[in-house]
């Protein structure tokens, strides 16, 4: 699964350079803040495995209007990080990696 290029930045880490991209309207759940916001990574240059981070905090721009965070490009460099030390290689092919890091996260429901 391939990032679109549409929306997606850039961010270097470690000398690698990654594309990350926020899904700019929420899914139903994280509408609701039933569900937090999740965003992926891929390597920018031979893209193979998706990293899936979620975080714990609602989507920006759900519909009931908690309060969220931005998705800060240090906060990214460090799931990325945390990714590669748990074993996410974004050069190879392969399902989506996913990172849970919600612990803490308050649903409205």
């Amino acid at each position: 699964m391939a990032l679109r290029k549409k929306g997606s930045r850039h961010i270097t880490v470690d000398g690698t350079t990654y594309r990350w991209r926020l899904r700019g309207r929420p899914t139903y759940n994280q509408g609701l803040v039933s569900s937090p916001l999740t965003y992926a990574v891929e390597h920018a240059d031979t893209p193979g495995t998706t990293l899936v981070i979620t975080t714990n905090q609602p989507h920006p721009s759900n519909w009931l209007g908690a309060q969220a965070n931005p998705v800060l490009p240090s906060a990214v460099a460090d799931s990325i990080r945390t990714a590669r030390v748990n074993g996410w290689t974004p050069e190879r092919p392969g399902p989506p990696f996913h990172l849970d890091q919600s612990e803490g996260f308050v649903s409205s429901h």
